[in-house]
């Protein structure tokens, strides 16, 4: 498969695979010379980050919150993840062909400045949101592991180590991932399976959840696994343009089913075994205590390993909105900046994490929702178009994605949103409906963006005016 240049200023990026080297600029095309990987390392690249509590704590939502048993918590985390997989399998394989980060390949089904929205969202929710999130359940782990340490050095440690990852850039989170995989994956699963023979799955009998506490539970955890989603081409545009599309989607939707779907349904179990805390001692509290402890050292290399993703690719974000920054390492200095941001941010949700976390995977696959309902009409709609000089046209616009994604959140959360902060009109007349939010953004975002699109004609500047 071939692939044409945008016409974008060339700079002298010597960055290559150089790992040791803070990564030059921020949202441009990656040249074809300075392609490398192969597609096996998005195995690594999507496990890593999803092997940490924080992803245990999605499976003790279902049977604590959500009034599940053991199994019908397990049967929504394998339709999350699946889902979840699947949809990042398919978005990971436009980063070879396009070179550029998930968000900036938006463009196309929003414009360029209409891509302010999904971007602008996902700078926030990555660079802050989850920055946040995981940087409290690897302080929480530290804090369990040395007591003498105070929570809030603890968070300033975790903190400072993941910066340190998303300051350097790509090819440094990438190498962090892979040699950080084998020893997270051989910790997490030997303490899953400890977890999971003392847990009871068949005990049902104080749990009421239903229908709809299956639909919350499928809506968190389809809204952890999709909350890569927006990130999936920012680690696969340095991949030679050539590369099989087919291994590039297997090896990124494995790596995030088989790591959510694994400590999700630990997580489960961790509630049928009798603990009732949501944090990262009642998983290891099931433990021997030598494995305890690696486990609590595990989640901290596992939080490191999710936000040095999450603050990388919410600095790609903040750059996709086309603020021109005049330095060389301006995403360097993106990422410093949304890195102290979300440590203020982290600094408040040290207490009472589990009720924040529930609404929190939530609101995610609210957006994500109607946004990968817009992105994938538009891939479809546009088959066999070569939209490459569209992604870097400031003049480009398509008001259809926008307004299709608004109305898709708008309506369905004013509808269907079941959550602890907001219940949506007919999620309050019908409890047993459960959180139909995501489901309905995304069709209705659909439906919206092919009617739109096709009766009206997105405006392309007369001449490409190039944008980061």
């Amino acid at each position: 498969m071939s692939v044409t240049r945008p016409a974008i200023d060339d700079q002298n990026r010597d960055y290559g695979d150089k790992v040791i080297a803070v990564e030059p600029g921020g949202v441009e095309f990656i040249p074809l010379s300075e392609r490398h990987g192969s597609p096996l390392q998005l195995l690594w690249t999507w496990t890593s980050p999803n092997m940490e509590f924080a992803t245990v704590g999605v499976g003790i939502l279902g049977p604590l919150y959500f009034g599940l048993t053991f199994w019908q918590s397990f049967a929504a985390i394998v339709l999350g993840s699946a889902l979840g997989g699947g949809t990042q399998a398919v978005l990971s394989t436009w980063g070879p062909k396009h070179g550029f980060p998930q968000m900036v390949i938006s463009r196309s089904a929003f414009g360029f400045f209409g891509n302010i929205l999904p971007a602008g969202i996902n700078a926030v929710v990555a660079g802050i949101g989850w920055f946040a999130v995981n940087s409290v359940s690897g302080a929480l782990a530290l804090h369990a592991l040395i007591h003498g340490l105070p929570k809030g050095l603890c968070l300033v440690i975790v903190v400072v180590a993941e910066l340190a990852l998303a300051f350097f850039g790509h090819n440094l989170v990438q190498a962090f991932e892979r040699y950080a995989f084998p020893v997270l994956a051989v910790i997490f699963v030997v303490a899953s399976i400890g977890v999971l023979a003392k847990s009871h799955p068949g005990d049902a009998a104080s749990y009421a959840g239903g229908f709809g506490g299956f639909l919350v539970m499928f809506g968190a955890t389809f809204g952890y696994a999709a909350g890569w989603n927006p990130y999936a081409a920012d680690y696969t545009r340095y991949l030679a343009p050539e590369s099989s599309s087919k291994a590039v989607g297997l090896w990124s939707g494995l790596g995030i089913f088989w790591s959510c779907t694994l400590l999700e349904t630990a997580g489960a179990g961790v509630v049928s075994a009798g603990q009732s805390a949501f944090d990262p001692s009642s998983f290891t509290n099931l433990l021997p205590t030598w494995i305890g402890k690696l486990t609590l050292l595990a989640v901290v290399l596992g939080a490191i390993s999710a936000n040095a993703l999450n603050v990388y690719s919410g600095s790609i974000s903040f750059m996709a909105l086309g603020i021109r920054l005049p330095t060389h390492a301006a995403r360097a200095a993106v990422a410093l900046v949304f890195g102290v941001i979300g440590l203020i941010v982290a600094s408040y949700g040290l207490h009472n994490a589990g009720s924040t976390y529930e609404n929190f995977l939530l609101i995610i696959s609210y957006w994500i929702g109607p946004w990968l309902g817009v992105v994938f009409v538009d891939r479809w709609l546009r088959r066999g178009t070569d939209i490459q000089a569209l992604l870097v046209d400031r003049r480009y616009l398509n008001w259809a994605g926008p307004i299709s994604m608004a109305l898709g959140m708008v309506l369905s959360i004013w509808l269907f949103s079941d959550q602890t902060k907001y219940h949506g009109v007919l999620a309050k007349d019908h409890p047993g409906l459960g959180d139909l939010t995501f489901e309905v953004g995304f069709f209705i975002a659909a439906a919206l963006y092919y009617l739109l699109f096709t009766s009206t004609k997105p405006v392309q500047g007369p001449a490409a005016t190039t944008a980061p």
